[in-house]
Parts: structure tokens; C-alpha cells; sequence
């Protein structure tokens, strides 16, 4: 049976897919939003009465999830030995991540069918209010899973994108609010003192989210600082990643496709002018 996308969001609430005064007013709401402060959360977004079958999806696929365990700065770059201690470059913090890659997510899928259905991805553009925007063409990167257990979590990054689009569908026990400082720093300053405060768990630049099941979130993170709280209990956290760049066609690097998704595929290999048969360590 074909997966309808629109059975599954509440386009009552989210008329995404009809042109006319109530989507039009819909994005300019969440636009300015995105304007003020680089988030907005469309609580709901899915069909309470759906939200189990994109449970048991991700429960289906969840034993292909690539685990891997770093060591990083929020800026994902080496130490800086030159810097004293409590600068932001030398805040080493644990990072986990696990990631089910997109070729798990086929003509069956769910989460599949919200990203390819037609109304979605120009909804999203306009709210982001970007000229430049594609779907990620990458295979094993284009619609994925986040999973994350108890004591894992991402601490203080910034986003190496510009923006994240990703939609909440299960909850850990406790734990996993998603926390963020908006536009600590700018394409001409890294405003490093600010950072610092963040780090250092100044609550007053800091916002707090609670994101419960069915509730898409669209997020400008490259110059919001922002992190996941560690999390607790038995029950796993799902989140889909719904992937867009700013050039078409775009696929990872060799090495990010290694990293992230424990697979190399070809076409990694031919974007990046090696050969089919090259390793990646």
C-alpha cells in the first residue's frame, strides 16, 4: 500500500500543501520567528494517532544505527594549545552519535514519503526564507535517524550547516531537552567571551525546549550554539533528519560518510575524484 504523507501531518493545523491566505500566513508567523531567533517548533506537526507507526519504523531499521564516540570542541576543529584553558576552542566535550543511514528508509517508509512529498520541501524553504536550497542528493544522508540512549546526549556545538530540519518521534525517559543559545556569533565575530558564558551555563542566554513526539523543528544552528541534555532511563530517542544544502547535488565526503554512517558508496568516491576501489580508514 502507497504511504500517503498527508495522512500523517495535521494539515488542518499546517494547510502546507494549499496555496492561499492560510499557508501564507503560516509561513510569515514561523518565518519571523526563524528571523528573531534562528528556531521554530511546529508542535504537532504529526497525527497524535500516527505517531506509533513512525515509532515501530524506527524500531525496525534502529539495528543498522552506526555508532560513534568523539572527543570535540564546539567547533569541531583540533586543539589550540596557544589558548588558555577556558577558551571556547579548548572545551573538549564526549560527543555519541548513531545514525541509521537514508538507503534504510525505502519506498515503505514514512519518513520517506513526508520528505518526498511535493508541498513539504518548498514549505520548508519558504519558511527558512533561503534562495539557495536542495534536497541533500547523498544516499545514505538525505532522510535519516538520530537514536541516542541513556547517557548519551551532544553537548555545545555549532552546526557545520546552516540549517537542520528534524522531527521529534520518541522520547527518552528523561533527559534530551534540547537547549540553545540564538546568534552567539556572526560571519564577521565569533564573540569567543559570549561562548564562554554559554559554556559556563549562563541561563540567562540560554533557551530551553522540550520537544515531544510529532513536533518538527527547523533550526538555524550554525551560529546558535545548542546542545541535547545527557539522557536517562531504558527508551531509546528517535529523531528524523530531513537533509538540505545550499548546492545541488551535493553528497558528503568519503571520510564524513565513514564517520557518520559506518559506509563508503561510489558515488562518495567519485565526487571526491578517487577511485571506486579506494579504502577509507
Amino acid at each position: 500500500m502507497k504511504i500517503v504523507a498527508s495522512d500523517y501531518i495535521d494539515t488542518v493545523r499546517y494547510p502546507i500543501s494549499i496555496h492561499g491566505p492560510a499557508r501564507t500566513a503560516l509561513i510569515d508567523d514561523l518565518n519571523s520567528s526563524i528571523v528573531k531567533d534562528g528556531c521554530v517548533v511546529l508542535k504537532g506537526f504529526l497525527r497524535a494517532e500516527r505517531i506509533d507507526e513512525l515509532v515501530h519504523e524506527c524500531d525496525r531499521v534502529e539495528m543498522h544505527g552506526h555508532r560513534n564516540f568523539t572527543r570535540t570542541n564546539p567547533y569541531f576543529t583540533q586543539d589550540r594549545p596557544d589558548l588558555p584553558t577556558s577558551h571556547p576552542l579548548r572545551r573538549f566535550y564526549d560527543r555519541s552519535n548513531a545514525f541509521v543511514p537514508a538507503d534504510n528508509f525505502g519506498p515503505e517508509s514514512i519518513l520517506r514519503a513526508i520528505f518526498d512529498w511535493p508541498a513539504f520541501s518548498p514549505f520548508i524553504k519558504q519558511v527558512l526564507d533561503e534562495e539557495k536550497f536542495f534536497p541533500y542528493a547523498d544516499p545514505l544522508a538525505d532522510v535519516t535517524v538520530n537514536l541516542a540512549e541513556a547517557g548519551n546526549g551532544f553537548p555545545w556545538h555549532f552546526d557545520t550547516n546552516n540549517y537542520t530540519v528534524t522531527l521529534a518521534i520518541q522520547n527518552a525517559e528523561a533527559g534530551g531537552n534540547f537547549e540553545y543559545s540564538p546568534r552567539v556569533r556572526s560571519t564577521i565575530a565569533e564573540n569567543y567571551d559570549i561562548v564562554e558564558k554559554v559554556l559556563d551555563d549562563d541561563r540567562s542566554l540560554i533557551h530551553t525546549l522540550r520537544l515531544e513526539p510529532g513536533d518538527l523543528q527547523i533550526f538555524k544552528g550554525r551560529y546558535s550554539l545548542h546542545r541535547v541534555t545527557p539522557l536517562l532511563g531504558s527508551r531509546k530517542r528517535y529523531v528524523a533528519i530531513f537533509s538540505y544544502v545550499e548546492e545541488s547535488g551535493m553528497v558528503s565526503s568519503p571520510q564524513r560518510a565513514k564517520e557518520l554512517y559506518g559506509r563508503v558508496l561510489p558515488i562518495h568516491l567519485e565526487r571526491a575524484g578517487m577511485r571506486s576501489d579506494a579504502l577509507i580508514d
